[in-house]
């Protein structure tokens, strides 16, 4: 009994002190983001803003996720994880974007569908030179931004509606010939949105929560949040003429005039609410989604090459920056950045992902420092898990 009891006593000692070597082991393996966090850091310093939130996953898990600095240039309120940001344009891909995933996944609408088919006015309320070239324009024209619209245009100053901002929308002059030339442009994603709503039967808001945000679980993920949720939302630009910043209120004028619900902007999120897209998307790629097929996102996020100086995927950019030691010409990582300061990079080779929030416009809008973090972020992060990879 005495022997039992030893070789019981020997086998527990054992384990446990695999298990500590097995805890150790993994703990070595952990990415040293020393790097990235100066990045960030230097960032706040130098006054690129005035807080952010950093998350860093894969397909399983959220390796790193961390807040810095505070929501004002003051130590009144700290940055925490669940801060909401004004993702900006991050709302193209995030909310419209995804809802087209959902819907040409449920077969309800093609991207060579004809833009014309669902928006008559598009064609209707052309000039009568442009009228024949619209009958042309394609969703894919609008998710690639190669529908010949110009860069932007403050269709705020004089019109105060949703509708009426997609009224106004319509009737801009396009710039160039439609298919011939890429020209970034939020009248895509604003025309894109109200086709959306269109073809769901619901506006863009309610699709987004029933058809992604909900089945995701991203529950800090919306437009228009209610009052009590000011105190987690970071503030951005002063109003014209005060000193008070707007605050749950979407900053682009064009969406805040339509309501905060247009396709190009309007979203609030947190960092770990985000990550749930991101997560779904790469599972997606692997033929492992919860919502999203591999067939249908693997079409989104190739490059879609249509006229000149036209690379992208559909609502999707790709990186500008050397992606360290990687070069995969099918499976670029994809990439969206935000006027807010917010920016999204998710690369299907490495299976990992990049989201960061800031919000740079406050005080001003007039402060682009934002774009020297965005440039080396990214790589210090891949620098960083390679190295714990090997």
């Amino acid at each position: 009994m005495d022997t039992d009891k030893h070789r019981w006593k020997m086998g527990k000692i054992g384990v446990v002190a695999m298990l500590a070597f097995c805890a150790f082991a993994v703990a070595a393996k952990q990415p040293d983001f020393s790097k990235a966090t100066a990045i960030l850091e230097q960032g706040i310093k130098d006054g690129a803003y005035p807080g952010c939130t950093i998350v860093v996953g894969n397909e399983d898990k959220i390796i790193w996720s961390q807040a810095f600095g505070h929501m004002e240039y003051s130590d009144k309120e700290p940055v925490t994880k669940e801060t909401m940001y004004d993702l900006a344009s991050l709302t193209k891909v995030t909310g419209t974007t995804s809802v087209y995933m959902r819907l040409v996944q449920l077969g309800k609408i093609g991207i060579h569908d004809l833009v014309g088919k669902y928006m008559p006015e598009y064609v209707d309320l052309a000039p009568e030179s442009e009228k024949e070239k619209r009958k042309a324009v394609t969703i894919e024209n609008l998710l690639t931004h190669t529908s010949g619209f110009p860069s932007g245009r403050p269709l705020y100053k004089t019109a105060n509606s949703y509708q009426e901002i997609i009224l106004a929308a319509c009737k801009v002059p396009l710039e160039t010939d439609p298919g011939t030339k890429f020209t970034y442009s939020d009248l895509n994603l604003i025309l894109a949105g109200e086709i959306a709503s269109r073809v769901g039967g619901k506006p863009l808001w309610e699709l987004e929560r029933e058809l992604v945000f909900d089945p995701l679980g991203m529950k800090d993920t919306m437009r228009n949040p209610p009052a009590s949720l000011i105190p987690r939302i970071a503030p951005t630009e002063f109003k014209v003429g005060t000193e008070t910043p707007w605050r749950g209120t979407v900053h682009d004028e064009n969406s805040r005039g339509a309501g905060g619900i247009t396709g190009h902007a309007g979203l609030f999120s947190s960092g770990e609410s985000l990550a749930k897209l991101a997560t779904e998307l790469l599972r997606a790629l692997d033929g492992k989604g919860k919502l999203m097929s591999q067939a249908v996102v693997a079409d989104f996020v190739r490059p879609h090459v249509i006229g000149q100086n036209s690379d992208r995927g559909l609502g999707w950019g790709f990186t500008e920056h050397q992606n360290y030691e990687t070069r995969h010409a099918d499976k670029r990582p994809i990439y969206h950045t935000g006027f807010t300061g917010t920016s999204i990079e998710i690369d299907p080779v490495r299976k990992i992902y990049v989201i960061l929030l800031t919000n740079r416009v406050y005080p001003t809008r007039d402060n682009s420092k934002v774009q020297e973090v965005r440039h080396r972020l990214p790589e210090a992060v891949l620098r960083a898990l390679d190295k714990a990879a090997k």
